[in-house]
C-alpha cells in the first residue's frame, strides 16, 4: 500500500492518496472503506440473515457447528469460525453476526452455496433481502 498515506491525529484517522495516479485513488478508496468497516464492525457489528425454503430443509446450531438438512443423504456440518455468532430462531432462518464484514459475507456465501435457490419453485438457501426471479414451468 505504497500509494496511500494513513495518519492518526487523536481520534481522527486520515487517509490520503500519495500520488495523482488512478491506482493511488483506487487504493485510497479501498483503504478508507476497510478502515470504516473495521470501526463500524467493532462499534455496531454486522449481520447477515439467510432463509431456507423447501420441504425438509432446516438448520440448527449444535455446539460450534451449524448443522444443515438440505435434501442430501447426510446433514451438512459447517464449523462456525471464531468471532462469529450464529443463531437459528426458527429452523428456516439463520442469523450470522460478527465484527468482520468479510468473514460474515464469506460464511453466508458458503452456506448459500450448498443449495442456492432454484428459479422454478424457489427451493434452497437465500439471503433474506434477496428476490428470486421465478420462471414459468413447462406448458402442456
Amino acid at each position: 500500500m505504497d500509494d496511500v498515506a494513513v495518519t492518526m491525529d487523536g481520534n481522527v484517522i486520515t487517509v490520503k492518496p500519495r500520488t495523482e495516479h488512478k491506482r493511488a485513488f483506487a487504493m485510497w478508496a479501498t483503504t478508507r472503506t476497510m478502515i470504516w468497516n473495521m470501526v463500524a464492525g467493532v462499534s455496531e457489528g454486522f449481520t447477515r440473515n439467510l432463509e431456507i425454503n423447501g420441504v425438509g430443509y432446516r438448520a440448527a446450531v449444535e455446539g460450534r457447528d451449524l448443522v444443515l438438512q438440505l435434501g442430501y443423504s447426510h446433514p451438512v456440518r459447517y464449523p462456525i469460525p471464531d468471532g462469529v455468532q450464529v443463531r437459528c430462531e426458527r429452523p428456516t432462518a439463520i442469523e450470522i453476526k460478527g465484527y468482520d464484514k468479510q468473514r460474515i459475507g464469506q460464511m453466508a456465501s458458503e452456506i448459500r452455496g450448498w443449495r442456492p435457490p432454484e428459479p422454478f419453485k424457489g427451493k434452497g438457501v437465500k439471503y433474506a433481502e434477496e428476490t428470486i426471479l421465478r420462471k414459468e414451468g413447462k406448458k402442456k
